[in-house]
């Protein structure tokens, strides 16, 4: 027992190193932690401008030299929320979204380590939950994203809330926190691609790069040789989030109904980026007028 209770508490330890390191994403169908990719720890890191010099940013004489993304803040921003099964591509529409507006980008597993190391309130609420090896609970997470949003750059250029809320549990307490949106993006793929994007990943432990067996093989046998697959991305793991995701998305859609926006996620990048920006513009109108 003594063995056991040491070894639960190595693992703790362990998870909350790799939070701090940015080497564990959340998944937005378990709401699990899992392996990042190297892509996906320096995406985290450069969001947060780790290893970057601090610098006191410039005055600018006339407004009218204003940054693009600056220039489209309003007094009343514009606020999303997007979701996405693994693998429909959910992270390239939020770069380019949060390109497009000037949003802050915001994902459940970066705020939460936000909180965390800042040590907030929630956020060692949250770490409690954490070390103990549980999942963090509706109310600690509501708790972690209503403090974010209320931060002056969310009020300032509005935001783009990815991959949450993901049960409608979730969806009823950030209403009744007066967390609302303008839509809801819904990147809808069929299964079947999905589990294809996902089990043909692989990624080069030597670059961190990620190419894709039939859409982006590598040309280099020598990569070719050294590609890795990450562990949960067999089809039988791939099955049971998805599983997981249908089951509360379907249900999290009932809350949005009248902002809901159904996006075909089986095109080109680009083209589901163009419709995107359409069907916002349709909803939300002048708050994306520029």
């Amino acid at each position: 027992l003594q063995k056991m209770k040491k070894k639960a508490r190595r693992n703790k330890r362990q998870l909350n190193e790799r939070v701090r390191n940015f080497e564990v994403v959340m998944d937005d169908a378990s709401g699990e932690w899992l392996p990042a990719t190297p892509e996906q720890t320096a995406a985290m890191k450069a969001e947060a401008n780790v290893g970057k010099p601090k610098t006191k940013p410039m005055k600018r004489k006339n407004a009218a030299h204003s940054s693009s993304s600056a220039g489209k803040a309003a007094k009343d921003p514009l606020k999303i929320i997007i979701a996405g099964a693994p693998a429909s591509g959910k992270g390239t529409q939020c770069e380019m979204i949060k390109e497009r507006y000037g949003v802050v980008h915001l994902s459940t597993g970066d705020m939460l380590r936000a909180a965390v190391v800042a040590q907030t309130d929630v956020g060692k609420k949250a770490k409690e939950f954490m070390d103990s090896g549980k999942l963090v609970p509706d109310e600690v997470i509501i708790g972690v994203v209503k403090d974010r949003l209320s931060e002056g750059d969310c009020k300032k250029n509005g935001w783009l809330l990815d991959g949450f809320p993901r049960t409608p549990a979730q969806a009823d307490a950030l209403a009744d926190a007066g967390v609302c949106a303008d839509c809801f993006l819904f990147l809808n793929v069929p299964d079947s691609m999905l589990v294809e994007r996902v089990v043909g990943r692989r990624t080069d432990p030597v670059t961190g790069k990620i190419y894709h067996m039939t859409f982006s093989p590598p040309d280099d046998e020598e990569i070719l040789a050294r590609l890795e697959q990450r562990s949960d991305d067999t089809e039988e793991k791939v099955k049971v989030r998805l599983e997981q995701f249908h089951a509360n998305v379907e249900a999290v859609k009932g809350s949005y109904t009248a902002i809901s926006i159904e996006i075909d996620g089986s095109k080109k990048p680009d083209d589901v980026a163009n419709i995107i920006e359409q069907k916002v513009k349709e909803m939300v109108g002048a708050k994306v007028a520029v």
